[in-house]
């Protein structure tokens, strides 16, 4: 059984999430795979699916801003991890400052990724535009637009993406409903005890559950 990891922004096939999972899950039915994919929402999408082709995952869990990427795949549970479904407005609204002299090169150099197998960033217009469409995109997957998909999703009590509406859980309930997340309390960047104590339990319930409707 195949768990299809997708990462967040600047991650990548060595992010830690992905490989504490890899590592718990050895030696059971369950493999996780990461790839690191573009920036480019288009572009991303298009790899992620062609990777789901190869794969026939089973399971998806998407980080951060991975979780939209993670959106636009249909038929398969989701699972989120600080789904960050703000995140394409404050992009857009980006895409008219990175035009502006020195700003680009800023933004690339803030969020610049960690060294390693990781996503490259790239602030420019042509990029950052795509976004919007991009979250219109993932949440037409939403309940609320009829989808029958599964969906759930970890939000942290500490989480300063939500000061700025970048993760909201507001707008979770208001598109995916108030009975399928959880909060544990920690920050963003969920810490190895609530991968061990909720992120774990939860992909083994529904790989559990994928094995006994495929029997």
């Amino acid at each position: 059984m195949i768990l299809l990891y997708i990462h967040g922004m600047g991650g990548g096939g060595d992010s830690r999430i992905p490989g504490i999972l890899r590592a718990r899950l050895r030696g059971s039915d369950i493999e996780t795979v990461v790839r690191t994919y573009s920036f480019d929402p288009d572009e991303g999408a298009a790899q992620i699916a062609a990777w789901v082709e190869e794969l026939s995952p089973s399971i998806i869990v998407g980080e951060s801003l991975g979780s939209l990427q993670a959106l636009r795949i249909h038929g398969l549970p989701h699972i989120f991890v600080s789904p960050s479904l703000g995140a394409p407005s404050w992009l857009g609204g980006f895409a008219v400052l990175s035009l502006i002299p020195g700003v680009r090169p800023l933004l690339n150099r803030v969020y610049k990724p960690r060294e390693g197998d990781r996503q490259p960033l790239d602030f420019r217009y042509g990029i950052l535009r795509k976004y919007r469409a991009h979250g219109r995109e993932a949440l037409g997957n939403s309940p609320r637009k009829g989808s029958d998909d599964y969906f759930f999703a970890f939000f942290g009590h500490h989480d300063h993406y939500r000061r700025s509406g970048v993760v909201s859980v507001r707008k979770w309930e208001r598109w995916f409903g108030k009975d399928n997340y959880a909060m544990y309390d920690g920050t963003h960047f969920m810490e190895e005890e609530f991968i061990d104590s909720l992120l774990l339990p939860k992909i083994k319930k529904i790989a559990s559950k994928c094995s006994a409707d495929s029997d």
